[in-house]
C-alpha cells in the first residue's frame, strides 16, 4: 500500500518571518492527521528558520531545488549537503518554473538526482506536458522523455525512494485542473513506463504525486483516483486553512 504524501511548494513566497508563522498555523489545524506524509517547501531563506519550528514532528521539510555539485564556484545555488544539515528530508528536482524559466534539462534533473540519491535526501521529480503538446496528442511522448531522462542511468532499487509529481504545466497556476480521470490515466501510463524499463515492482511501488490547480474543492476527486499517490500543491499551500483541508481530504 502506497502512503499518501502531501507536499507544499511555496515558490518564491513568504519572508521567514511569514514562513514561520504559516507553518504554526498549519500545525494547530492538522494535529489529528494521522496516516499521511505532510512536507512544506519554503524558500531557501526561511528553510532554516521554519526547520526549527517543524523540529521532529508529523511535518517535513522540503527544498525546492538544490545544485548537483557538492560545492564549488556556482554563485547562488546550494548543494545537498547544505540542505540536510538545515533539516531538510525532500527536494523538489525538475519543476516545470526551473525548466521554462532556468533552461533546465533532463540532463540537468539527472545528475541533480543522482547527487539527492548519493544523500538521504528525498527526490520529488516533476514531469509533465504544455498546453500545446497536450493539444497535439504529445503527452505520453513528453512525459516518457522526462521520466526516462531523469532515471537514466539508474536500476531499479536506486529509485525506491524517488517520488514523482505529474504536473500538467497547463494546470500549473492557471485555475485549470485535469480532471481525475485525465490525471489517473497519465499516472497509470507512468506506471507503465517504470514496468517496462525497471520491472513491476518498482512500477507499482513508487508514489506519484499530481499537481496543478490542486484546491480544497478538487483534492478529494482527485486523490481517490488509484494511481494518484498525493498531491504537489503550489498556490493553496500558502494558506494555512486551504492547505489542511488538502490534507484532511486524503481521508
Amino acid at each position: 500500500m502506497r502512503r499518501v504524501i502531501i507536499a507544499g511548494n511555496w515558490k518564491m513566497n513568504k519572508t521567514s518571518t511569514e514562513a514561520v508563522q504559516l507553518v504554526k498555523e498549519l500545525l494547530s489545524k492538522i494535529s489529528d492527521v494521522k496516516d499521511v506524509d505532510m512536507v512544506v517547501c519554503p524558500p531557501f531563506t526561511s528553510l532554516e528558520s521554519v526547520a526549527w519550528v517543524l523540529g521532529e514532528g508529523s511535518v517535513k521539510i522540503g527544498a525546492q531545488n538544490m545544485h548537483w555539485s557538492e560545492g564549488g564556484a556556482y554563485t547562488g545555488e546550494v548543494s545537498a549537503k547544505m540542505l540536510l544539515t538545515i533539516g531538510c528530508q525532500y527536494v523538489i528536482l525538475g519543476h516545470s518554473e526551473r525548466r521554462a524559466l532556468f533552461g533546465e534539462s533532463n540532463a540537468d534533473v539527472n545528475k541533480k538526482l543522482r547527487a539527492a540519491l548519493a544523500t538521504s535526501l528525498i527526490p520529488i521529480v516533476c514531469v509533465g506536458e504544455k498546453l500545446e503538446e497536450r493539444e497535439k496528442g504529445q503527452t505520453e511522448h513528453i512525459v516518457r522523455d522526462h521520466v526516462l531522462g531523469a532515471f537514466e542511468g539508474f536500476s531499479a532499487a536506486q529509485l525506491r525512494r524517488v517520488i514523482l509529481a505529474y504536473e500538467p504545466v497547463w494546470a500549473i497556476g492557471t485555475g485549470k485542473t485535469a480532471s481525475p480521470e485525465q490525471a489517473n490515466e497519465v499516472h497509470a501510463f507512468i506506471r507503465n513506463v517504470l514496468e517496462d524499463k525497471f520491472g513491476e515492482l518498482l512500477a507499482k511501488s513508487i508514489r506519484i504525486q499530481y499537481g496543478g490547480s490542486v484546491k480544497p474543492e478538487n483534492a478529494a476527486s482527485l486523490l481517490s483516483q488509484p494511481e494518484i499517490d498525493g498531491a504537489l500543491v503550489g498556490g493553496a499551500s500558502l494558506d494555512a486553512e486551504s492547505f489542511s483541508r488538502i490534507i484532511k481530504a486524503v481521508t
